[in-house]
């Protein structure tokens, strides 16, 4: 399950980066990899939406070998792209989240239930309950980055303060993070700090 989540991980960033990724844009002794351009729907390559859409993300050393072992194998194509499909050209949409994020999704647990028309579970040919992905779109991903860089280190997260955050996401500003993903920032008890503003005050 953790390298399925790792392997999600390189696919973060949604499919208008990574399926124009090119392997120039992986650093794999600096370990991270540069966000230079995206692509539309139509597989047409573009700038990113916004200046502070050109980012560089440091990823862990845990991506950064599979990255090596996949190069290896990933088809070779003129685009030199990172996730190609089978003859090294873009990969369409479809493909890549039925061939990849659903499978990866469903091999990490990450499910729910199946249900006929009145909600009851659906079991397939053994008698057990049919499951599928929980998340059927790219930006699932994204948002479950935003959510690892946010959260505390007890909590499986890096606890990046908000302008880090903003970075990494490439966010133009601080309030479309902020907006976003505000409510996912820890909230301290600043009782403690207030009671003594008060005696303060009050003295």
């Amino acid at each position: 399950m953790e390298t399925s989540l790792h392997h999600d991980r390189i696919h973060r960033a949604s499919r208008q980066r990574a399926a124009r990724k090119r392997w120039p844009d992986v650093e794999f002794a600096n370990r991270q990899i540069q966000v230079r351009q995206r692509a539309d729907r139509y597989n047409k390559l573009g700038s990113p939406k916004s200046d502070a859409g050109r980012r560089t993300i440091p990823v862990p050393q845990l991506v950064v070998n599979t990255l090596r072992e996949w190069k290896l194998a990933c088809p070779k194509g003129d685009d030199d792209l990172v996730f190609p499909n089978g003859v090294g050209k873009a990969e369409s949409l479809t493909n890549i989240i039925n061939r990849g994020l659903i499978p990866t999704m469903i091999a990490a647990g990450v499910t729910r239930p199946v249900l006929d028309d009145k909600g009851y579970p659906v079991l397939d040919n053994q008698g057990k309950p049919r499951v599928t992905a929980k998340y059927t779109g790219m930006h699932a991903l994204r948002h479950f980055f935003a959510s690892w860089l946010i959260n505390r280190p007890a909590d499986g997260g890096l606890s990046l303060p908000p302008k880090s955050v903003q970075e990494r996401m490439g966010h133009a500003s601080i309030v479309m993070t902020m907006d976003t993903y505000g409510h996912l920032f820890p909230r301290g008890d600043d009782s403690e700090e207030l009671d003594a503003a008060e005696r303060a005050l009050l003295a």
